[in-house]
């Protein structure tokens, strides 16, 4: 880096400056992508200071651009803080400029831009040495990877008049099945591009199975899934998958070796399974992880975290409910950033050990964190339900339909086969005060037969 380097764009001249500043007031694209980048400073003239710096402070405090006539009202009556000599140049120019026409457009606005994105760049750099000190590494991505999209060209968003007719073009989400009939009619279809797909239960109860038959499913039509493990060797998720697409148990998968292989070579999609240890890997990680295989001709059209909480923060911050908040924000970023939906699971608090019903209040750590989710699902198993391979599913968020239903489930974790079946209509609060009698009337008959039992010992006694 050449330290005698010009920091300013006097290199480039006056005229080149007073053009620029010209294009700043009537280009109000330019302005807002020249904003994020332009340290007034960089003008070497204080007159040309001064006027974008009025530019910039109307803007900020009417939330608008200001307009020719605008302008012409602040520089009359606007500058009494500057020098009369500042004033008089600012008039002048002002006068010059809505007398003549720049040319050379775009020449000038790509340097200005570049310009000001490399010193942006270099500053970013700076910063990072000291981080560089604390081992900081995601930080300095991150530092680094905001400069690089400061500056560059944005899309202004939908303009409600302007685009009317882009409201009624055909949009497709392009949905991947979650293998469950009951499941997709309502979310439409399945989990579409860009969005974000949670699973919630406690530790036991087997989101980890979930997550590979979800992704079992989408192999199986052809999708290309990168599956991201924080928690289990990269052969034991793979063996899961093998059972479940095959139907071999897990623990007979050995004895057919041959013909899980003759099935596994002749499914349509691409599966890519990536272990990390526990807590060693962050969101960036998986970026870079991701721009590796598209590198080698690989995209991703789901991605699987298994699980989200497992991940590291990038910036380490008070509470740890905001780390986690900002993780599963990150998360769902990525989806979008990639074009294809993102399933991760969450493990509930205490509460949810053996509730027969799961719902946001058990989600453990942040009641937000999951919140930036598109679709929201729990899994709860009791022990009598681990013992007959029955459970339920709640419809805790759904982004693109209905909520709040509760579906009863067939999950045998020893082959990772799992049914939904169609909803009877209970409330969660039904289905949990339902089960609050059946446990009392449960009990009332223990105790009944513990007296009969008690009065039989004691009348054979007497």
């Amino acid at each position: 880096m050449n330290s005698n380097e010009k920091t300013d764009f006097s290199k480039f001249g006056k005229d080149f400056q007073e053009n620029l500043c010209q294009l700043i007031l009537q280009d109000i694209e330019f302005a807002d992508r020249i904003y994020e980048v332009l340290d007034i400073n960089f003008l070497e003239l204080k007159y040309l200071q001064v006027f974008v710096y009025k530019i910039k402070e109307y803007k900020e405090k009417y939330k608008t651009h200001p307009s020719i006539e605008i302008m012409k009202s602040i520089v009359r009556a606007g500058l009494n803080n500057e020098n009369e000599l500042v004033q008089k140049q600012v008039r002048d120019f002002f006068a010059r400029m809505i007398a003549t026409e720049v040319k050379d457009v775009n020449y000038i606005q790509d340097t200005a831009i570049d310009f000001c994105r490399k010193q942006t760049l270099k500053r970013a750099i700076l910063k990072s040495v000291d981080l560089l000190q604390r081992s900081s590494f995601d930080e300095i991505q991150k530092l680094i990877n905001d400069s690089m999209h400061l500056g560059i060209a944005n899309d202004y968003g939908h303009d409600y008049v302007k685009d009317f007719e882009k409201r009624f073009e055909f949009k497709a989400r392009n949905p991947i099945t979650s293998g469950w009939k009951e499941i997709d009619n309502i979310c439409k279809g399945g989990m579409g591009k860009g969005e974000l797909g949670v699973v919630i239960s406690p530790t036991g109860v087997g989101k980890s199975m979930v997550l590979v038959h979800l992704g079992a499913e989408a192999v199986k039509l052809g999708k290309t899934v990168v599956h991201y493990t924080l928690e289990l060797q990269e052969t034991i998720i793979a063996s899961r998958y093998d059972s479940c697409i095959t139907g071999v148990s897990l623990g007979e998968l050995s004895q057919y070796k041959d013909l899980i292989y003759e099935s596994v070579k002749n499914v349509k999609g691409h599966l890519i399974i990536k272990e990390y240890p526990t807590k060693s890997a962050s969101t960036n990680t998986i970026r870079t992880h991701l721009a590796k295989l598209k590198q080698r001709g690989i995209t991703p059209d789901m991605i699987i975290v298994d699980y989200a909480d497992l991940l590291r923060p990038i910036s380490f911050l008070k509470e740890k409910r905001m780390e986690l908040e900002s993780i599963y924000e990150d998360l769902r970023a990525i989806a979008q950033e990639n074009n294809c939906p993102c399933w991760t699971a969450s493990q509930t608090n205490r509460s949810g050990l053996n509730a027969e019903v799961i719902t946001m209040a058990s989600i453990s750590e942040a009641f937000n964190k999951c919140f930036v989710a598109d679709f929201i699902f729990s899994v709860s198993r009791t022990a009598e339900d681990k013992n007959t391979n029955t459970g339920r599913i709640f419809i805790a968020k759904n982004r693109n339909g209905q909520d709040g239903q509760v579906y009863p489930i067939f999950m045998n974790t020893g082959n990772v086969d799992i049914k939904v079946f169609p909803s009877n209509g209970e409330t969660p609060e039904e289905i949990m005060a339902k089960s609050a009698q059946d446990q009392a009337k449960a009990l009332k008959e223990r105790y009944k037969n513990f007296r009969k039992e008690k009065k039989d010992v004691s009348g054979r006694q007497g």
